[in-house]
């Protein structure tokens, strides 16, 4: 008998017993969860203030207050508007005062984070303050003159920096600060010298994908108003006013070392000869773009850059041999500070090396956390701590903040920040070994085996594979959205390279650039080559293998925070429970890296060049030139292999423009030439142009110079009928390196025009 005839012919009792098993049963459930669920509750709440006394013991919540001033760095960022100098350090003033009146108050420690929020926005405002310089709004020729600051010699010619004097001719006579130049063929003047020349000088370019790297912020902060090429000849004058003390310095610093790198580059010759130079001054323009991609596909392209590693190693090489040599003196060892003296060479010897190699930001970086750790040793404070970085940290936002926006900073903190935690977590492991088992009680099997593992894989053979295990994944997520790859076999390219860079190079490099003034360098040299062609060999090896660089599409905008908080939960915290907290910011993250949207339309700021995706779902690369900057950020950000020069397929190009179709069907037309103008208006969807189009153009969608003036560079999706757009500028943006457009007259348009702009404007 079926539930259906029985409750027909049984129809109350049967709803009435059920009701009541159902009535019963919930309540004999409720009855088992209730207290299950408040017990396990209570259970959690225990253990998680019993966690964060741990952590208040152990003084960790300190090193959350460098993560809050670097989030008011990127607060300041973020704005639209520049905030105001006044207002930033009265709201930091009012916090502070408030948190030094209720310190004794639970509310003091969130007034301290509010502290520290507030003094890394003020510390971005001053920042920008100090270093604010005129930017040329547009290109022009005109007659410079000024001191040259840096140069930097290339295969043919030479890139340079000039400090200028006077500037006739630019563009609504702005005359910038600082320009970077390039000149072709031989340069018979160096670092120092005060020269006129006439040049042809463009601002610096904005980013090319919304999000994307933006040049002319950082040009911004290194007071580079423009830069450029020269124009013929470049005369070296007597300069009416002598250089500033510090730029004479720093030029006499800079021919020293154009010399060594031109000395190590004609000693070993070809990319050997490049790499070593550049490891060796700092100075990469002799290098081969074969040799950088090679190294890059290698995942080691920081054996040619003056990071960390090096300043740790020239470091720990002076401070090691200095305090080993004195120790051979008994009477020295024990009744002299011997460890403080070393720990003192040390750090004069780190501060010449950041001054040889060129002092740029992130060797200065890397000074300064090698500086803070061996300060620690003259303070008898422990060297390598979670601490000093944090203090490096604060060093970094009081007086450098918009470094927290380069890859440098990310890569090499996150690096040092999981090598850290490691080693905090060996010193944790030898200080359970040293304490002696409680009485009557046997580990469990599960302890056991946990602390065999440890001891595996931080004391034991496995030690130096997990550290850069470690470090390789915390820096996996900048690797990713900065540069749009991961190398997989990092973790046997960086072991190897590493162990040659410290038997071979940074002795080397130091030896050679000791002998080089009495000429006995050749043979260090030599050695040095040797080491760099086992690195080139690894690398090649490394780079032919299958896999070893895998694309990575752009990332969701949130996606990056998360997975920079689940690596900062792993290594500031020390309890499991609180480093359990990296797990949902890592889902979080990683679910954004797996939901970036792409886009079937990128325009470039300047309107000149753009990246449409065709019917056969590839991106195809508009405009005129090789397109090489700014076609690789567009076709990594794609996960595309190709080069930019691959990429030109698909598209039919003049002399007057390029016209395509995109995905979706739609005509897309890239205008060079004014004449092209009113077919492409009247036959394009959509129609781009590098200059001002008329109000009258009869496309749906126009991207001409005054759109992209005030949304800078565009990508765009195609939903169906829909237009989906993202913009590198914000409506009425207006900062130091991006300002707002100045308006202009637009030329009268027929009939029927303006809807079509109106449209446009709602699809923005």
């Amino acid at each position: 008998m079926s539930w259906t005839l029985l409750e027909l012919r049984y129809p109350g009792p049967l709803v009435s017993w059920s009701a009541k098993a159902v009535a019963g049963a919930a309540d004999r459930a409720r009855g088992v969860i209730r207290p299950a669920f408040s017990a396990a509750f209570a259970s959690l709440a225990d253990a998680a203030r019993a966690a964060l006394e741990e952590e208040i013991a152990l003084r960790r919540p300190f090193l959350w207050l460098p993560v809050a001033s670097g989030a008011g760095v990127l607060l300041y960022f973020v704005a639209d508007r520049e905030p105001s100098l006044a207002f930033s350090a009265a709201g930091l003033a009012i916090l502070a005062a408030l948190a030094v009146l209720l310190r004794a108050h639970r509310a003091g420690a969130l007034l301290l984070l509010l502290v520290c929020l507030s003094g890394g926005f003020f510390a971005a405002v001053w920042r920008a303050a100090r270093v604010d310089a005129p930017i040329v709004s547009r290109a022009g020729v005109g007659f410079l003159t000024g001191f040259v600051e840096e140069l930097d010699p290339r295969p043919n010619g030479a890139r340079f920096i000039l400090r200028l004097a006077s500037a006739e001719g630019l563009p609504n006579d702005v005359a910038p600060f600082r320009v970077r130049l390039t000149t072709r063929g031989e340069t018979k003047f160096s670092a120092g010298d005060f020269i006129a020349l006439k040049a042809r000088v463009l601002p610096p370019a904005h980013a090319a994908l919304p999000g994307g790297y933006d040049f002319s912020r950082d040009a911004y902060f290194a007071g580079l108003g423009g830069v450029g090429n020269a124009l013929g000849r470049i005369d070296i004058m007597p300069a009416p006013d002598p250089a500033p003390m510090s730029l004479r310095f720093f030029a006499a610093v800079d021919r020293l070392r154009n010399a060594l790198a031109a000395r190590v580059y004609r000693a070993l010759g070809g990319d050997t000869g490049a790499i070593a130079a550049a490891m060796v001054t700092g100075k990469r323009d002799f290098l081969s773009e074969e040799a950088k991609e090679l190294i890059r596909r290698a995942g080691i392209f920081h054996i040619i850059t003056i990071s960390g590693v090096q300043m740790t190693l020239v470091a720990g090489i002076f401070f090691v041999g200095l305090r080993r040599l004195l120790a051979l003196s008994r009477t020295l060892a024990l009744n002299y500070p011997i460890k403080k003296w070393a720990a003192g060479v040390a750090i004069i010897g780190a501060v010449l090396y950041d001054i040889g190699t060129g002092s740029r930001v992130g060797t200065e970086r890397a000074l300064i956390m090698t500086t803070i750790m061996l300060i620690a040793v003259l303070f008898d404070r422990p060297s390598l701590s979670m601490r000093n970085l944090a203090l490096a940290v604060f060093f970094i936002v009081a007086f450098q903040p918009e470094a927290l926006l380069g890859a440098s900073f990310q890569l090499s903190f996150a690096a040092v920040a999981a090598l850290v935690a490691v080693y905090e977590a060996r010193g944790a492991l030898i200080e359970r070994r040293r304490e002696p088992p409680a009485f009557g009680r046997t580990p469990s099997r599960f302890a056991r085996w946990r602390e065999n593992l440890g001891e595996l894989l931080l004391r034991g053979p496995a030690a130096p594979i997990f550290a850069t295990l470690c470090a390789t994944s915390a820096t996996a997520s900048f690797m990713a959205g900065d540069f749009h790859e991961l190398s997989p076999y990092v973790l046997i390219g960086n072991p190897l390279t590493l162990a040659i860079i410290e038997f071979f190079a940074v002795p080397g490099a130091l030896l050679g650039a000791f002998l080089y003034p009495f000429g006995l360098d050749g043979p260090v040299w030599r050695y040095v080559g040797f080491g760099i062609d086992l690195v080139t060999a690894i690398a090649r090896l490394i780079g032919a293998a299958p896999g070893a660089s895998l694309p990575v599409k752009s990332f969701a905008p949130f996606a990056i925070i998360f997975l920079s908080l689940a690596v900062l939960s792993l290594v500031l915290w020390r309890t499991w429970l609180f480093r359990a907290m990296a797990i949902p910011f890592a889902m979080l993250g990683l679910f954004g890296a797996a939901s970036g949207e792409g886009f079937d339309l990128a325009v470039a700021p300047g309107g000149d060049a753009a990246a449409l995706r065709l019917p056969s779902g590839e991106l195809a690369l508009l405009g005129r030139g090789k397109l090489s900057f700014v076609g690789e950020q567009w076709l990594r950000a794609d996960a595309d292999t190709r080069a930019p020069a691959d990429a030109r397929g698909g598209v039919s190009c003049d002399d007057l423009g390029c016209v395509a179709k995109a995905i979706d069907g739609r005509a897309v037309a890239l205008v060079t030439d004014r004449k092209a103008l009113i077919e492409d208006c009247a036959r394009a969807a959509i129609v781009i142009a590098p200059f001002y189009a008329p109000e009258g153009c009869g496309a749906p969608i126009l991207l001409d110079r005054r759109k992209l003036a005030e949304t800078g560079a565009a990508t765009l999706r195609f939903v169906g009928e829909r237009v989906e757009w993202r913009t590198a500028r914000s409506p009425g943006e207006d900062r130091p390196w991006s300002r707002a457009p100045k308006q202009r007259a637009a030329s009268a348009s027929p009939p029927g025009a303006e809807p079509l702009l109106g449209e446009e404007e709602r699809l923005n």
